[in-house]
This record gives structure tokens, C-alpha cells and sequence, in this order.
């Protein structure tokens, strides 16, 4: 994956209100895990068939 985030700063932005708080477990990124989500989407993949950079497959 050459481009690893799919979205830019100003459309994380106005995601953001949308994310859940974190209560006492740390969050992981969430940049990272919606650019997964897209790369999924785009080519048809399963999750656990996801380049190593979109997250682990659990």
C-alpha cells in the first residue's frame, strides 16, 4: 500500500465528532483503521486479506 491513509487532515476533521470517546482503553487510530476500511471496500477484500498496514485482521 503506497499511500497508507486514504483520507486528508480536513475530512478527518469532520469525522471526528463522529468517533466514540475512549473510556479507560486506549483508542487506536482512527485515520488508520477508516483507511482499511476504504482499501477493504475498494478491492473486494476480506479483512484478514488486508496488507499488514490496514490493522490486524481481529
Amino acid at each position: 500500500m503506497s499511500n497508507l491513509f486514504w483520507l486528508s487532515d480536513e475530512q478527518m476533521a469532520r469525522l471526528r465528532p463522529f468517533f466514540p470517546k475512549s473510556h479507560g482503553r486506549p483508542r487506536v487510530d482512527d485515520r488508520r483503521v477508516l483507511s482499511g476500511i476504504i482499501f477493504i471496500n475498494r478491492n473486494g477484500l476480506r479483512w484478514s486479506d488486508a496488507p499488514p498496514e490496514c490493522g490486524p485482521p481481529k
